[in-house]
């Protein structure tokens, strides 16, 4: 039988997504501030995961069934604002103990706030410039080879997983953080991602990864770093979520320095010099 409307299936894909973020937030919510314990923030996360999985695969089911549309598009950004503009925010400042009328109060809460509208900034941007760009081949090809300005789902999931390692016991074998210092590397978590939101450094986009298996070599090196990744989420999960999306803000950014140090116009790191902010 034929689909009569085959434009809901990623919007029904997005409303899920969306109702994760706000699980999210009203489940934490629940919660007094700085009595989140480990396993609460670490279901919130991992919740908060699978939405960002939902984020990445209603677009590509768009694409897929060539159903793409304006108001799939806003649609997905207003629920990227409530699930990785908001739930981090949220998760953050609920595993937090923080005296109120105190001077890290106000940082962390300023913070959060930066971070939201830095978020918010973010999406806009990109719906505009996607409407800026229509259906010019060219300028749709290099857009999706990489994003200006860090993603806001890399954001949260930055943001979150860094609360989620701090909190673990992983983060205890190596240095026993105190209540304060969690605090202070959240505020500092906050401004530098909603700078990094804002900003015009270029970060890889994951669309343009491509796998190729030339050898047996190359099959058994791709098994033995699966059989890592998931030895390493199963033993060591918080661990391996914080050096995975450090990994990725790190990666691209360092790409960009070695640019501007080199001084020279390297041609595979053309793709990620900033672009030159509006006049």
């Amino acid at each position: 039988m034929p689909m009569k409307h085959p434009a809901i299936w990623p919007n029904i894909i997005t409303a899920f997504a969306l109702s994760f973020g706000l699980f999210v937030i009203f489940k934490v919510n629940m919660v007094e501030p700085g009595t989140a314990s480990y396993p609460t923030i670490l279901v919130a996360v991992s919740i908060l995961l699978f939405a960002a999985f939902l984020d990445l695969f209603d677009g590509a089911v768009a694409r897929m069934m060539k159903v793409e549309s304006n108001f799939g598009g806003v649609f997905d950004s207003l629920a990227d604002t409530v699930s990785f503009g908001v739930a981090p925010s949220v998760i953050i400042l609920k595993a937090l103990s923080v005296e109120p009328q105190t001077a890290i109060h106000f940082f962390l809460m300023t913070g959060a706030i930066i971070y939201s509208i830095c978020g918010v900034l973010r999406l806009v941007r990109h719906t505009v410039s996607s409407h800026e760009i229509g259906g010019d081949a060219e300028k749709m090809a290099l857009a999706k080879s990489h994003f200006t300005g860090l993603p806001i789902t890399a954001a949260a999931i930055i943001s979150s997983c860094t609360t989620l390692f701090l909190m673990s016991e992983d983060c205890k074998r190596f240095y026993d953080i105190t209540d304060d210092e969690r605090v202070i590397a959240a505020i500092v978590v906050f401004f530098l991602l909603g700078y990094f939101m804002v900003s015009r450094w270029k970060f890889l986009s994951l669309k343009t990864l491509r796998m190729r298996i030339g050898s047996f070599q190359s099959v058994l090196f791709t098994a033995f770093a699966a059989a890592c990744i998931l030895i390493g989420a199963i033993n060591h999960f918080a661990l391996l979520l914080f050096a995975l999306s450090w990994g990725y803000l790190i990666v691209a950014w360092t790409l960009s320095i070695a640019r501007f140090i080199s001084g020279k116009r390297l041609k595979a790191l053309e793709d990620f010099d900033p672009e030159p902010e509006d006049e």
